[in-house]
C-alpha cells in the first residue's frame, strides 16, 4: 500500500536464490541448485540509497537468506541507516551460530509455516522440514529475537489455520501473517489451481476474525487481503489517486512501496517477478539513486496508470469484496506488458 509518513516503506532484498529446500509454492523458484546471488557491496550501497529515498524497513528473503554469508553485515548496515530489519526463513538452518549472527541486528524473524506437520512437509518437499524447524525454535526463544510465522493460504488449507495460530501462541510468536498463495514462480508450474478463490478469501476473513477472538492479544494476526469497499475512498493507498504532486521532487519511498531487489540485481516495484516493463533497472548498471531518478521521470506515470486501472476494476461493488492487491496488480502488469510487445 502507498506509504505515508506514519507507515512502513519496505525495501525487500533477495540476495541469493540458493535454498536448502525446493518448495512447491516458491515465488522465486529457488532451490539447492540455484547459485545466483548479489555482491555484498552492491547491496550495501543499495541500502544506503534506499534509506535516503525514504525506505524505513529492510526485509531479507530469497532463496534462504541464512545461506547468504554476508547477511549479518547487511543487517548491521540497514540498522545503521535507521531501518527496521526483518528476515524471512524456512527455519531449518537456525542453529546457534547463525542465530548469533542475527542477534542485535534483527528486529523480526519471520518463519514459514504451511499448516499441520504433514501439510508443511508436503509443501516444502521434505519429510524433515517441520520437525527440524520446530527443534530450532528453542534457540530462537533463548536469543530473545522477536519472531513470527508466515502461513501461505491456499484453496485447500484454511481449516488448518486455527492449528497454526495455536502453535504460534504456544511457541511464543508475536505475529502470524496469513498470505494468500500467488500463482507465480514455481507455483505457476506445479500449483496452478491452488490459489484461494474469491469464496475462499471471504471465508478466510471470517476465520481470521474468529481466531482473533479466541487468541486475543496473545498474538497479532495479520491477513494480507484488502476490503475493496473500504478501498474505494482511499485510492492513494494503492497509488491510484489523482496525483497533483511533482513526483520528480519526491523521494522514491513516497511514491512506491514495496520496492524489490531481486537476486540478479533487477529492481522492481511491488513484488518479486513484477513485469520488467515497470522495472527501475538493474543495480549492475547504475546505483539505486540513479535508477530512482530515471524511473520517476520515464516510467512512474505508466505505473500509476496501471494502478488506476486495477483500482477501478477491483472496487466495483461485489458480494465478496476481498482481494490480494499485489497479486491482481502483478497479473495486470504482465498482461499490459505483453500488449506492448
Amino acid at each position: 500500500m502507498q506509504p505515508s509518513k506514519d507507515t512502513f516503506r519496505v525495501l525487500q532484498l533477495h540476495p541469493t536464490l540458493r535454498c536448502n529446500l525446493r518448495c512447491l509454492h516458491c515465488y522465486s523458484s529457488s532451490g539447492p541448485e540455484a547459485g545466483e546471488e548479489l555482491e555484498v557491496e552492491l547491496l550495501r550501497r543499495a541500502l544506503i540509497d534506499a534509506s535516503v529515498e525514504g525506505y524505513n524497513v529492510a526485509g531479507f528473503s530469497g532463496g534462504e537468506p541464512l545461506l547468504y554469508r554476508h547477511l549479518g553485515e547487511l543487517l548491521e548496515q540497514a540498522q545503521a541507516c535507521g531501518m527496521i530489519t526483518t528476515v524471512t526463513s524456512n527455519g531449518m538452518l537456525l542453529d546457534r551460530r547463525r542465530i548469533e549472527t542475527l542477534r542485535g541486528s534483527l528486529d523480526l524473524l519471520a518463519i514459514s509455516l504451511d499448516g499441520v506437520p504433514e501439510s508443511h512437509n508436503r509443501m516444502r518437499g521434505s519429510a524433515r522440514a517441520f520437525e527440524t524447524m520446530r527443534a530450532r525454535l528453542d534457540g530462537v526463544r533463548e536469543s530473545g529475537i522477536p519472531f513470527g510465522f508466515i502461513f501461505t493460504l491456499t484453496q485447500h488449507n484454511l481449516h488448518e489455520l486455527e492449528w497454526v495460530a495455536q502453535f504460534a501462541v504456544n511457541q511464543g510468536a508475536r505475529l502470524l501473517q496469513i498470505h494468500p498463495l500467488e500463482i507465480v514462480g514455481r507455483a505457476r508450474e506445479v500449483l496452478p489451481r491452488f490459489g484461494p478463490d474469491e469464496v475462499e478469501r471471504a471465508y478466510s476473513v471470517l476465520e481470521t476474525a474468529r481466531i482473533r477472538s479466541i487468541i486475543g492479544d496473545r498474538l497479532r494476526v495479520q491477513l494480507d487481503l484488502v476490503d475493496t469497499r473500504r478501498l474505494r475512498d482511499e485510492p492513494d493507498r494503492v497509488f491510484a489517486g489523482n496525483a497533483s504532486m511533482d513526483v520528480t521532487a519526491c523521494r522514491l519511498g513516497e511514491v512506491v512501496a514495496p520496492l524489490v531487489i531481486e537476486a540478479d540485481g533487477t529492481v522492481v516495484p511491488i513484488q518479486h517477478g513484477f513485469a520488467r516493463a515497470y522495472a527501475l533497472g538493474n543495480l549492475h548498471d547504475a546505483p539505486l539513486g540513479e535508477l530512482a531518478v530515471s524511473w520517476k521521470r520515464d516510467r512512474y506515470h505508466r505505473f500509476r496508470e496501471l494502478c488506476r486501472q486495477v483500482f477501478k476494476e477491483i472496487t466495483v461493488p461485489s458480494d465478496l469484496p476481498f482481494a490480494n492487491w499485489y497479486e491482481v496488480l502483478g497479473h495486470h502488469a504482465e498482461r499490459s506488458a505483453q500488449a506492448w510487445r
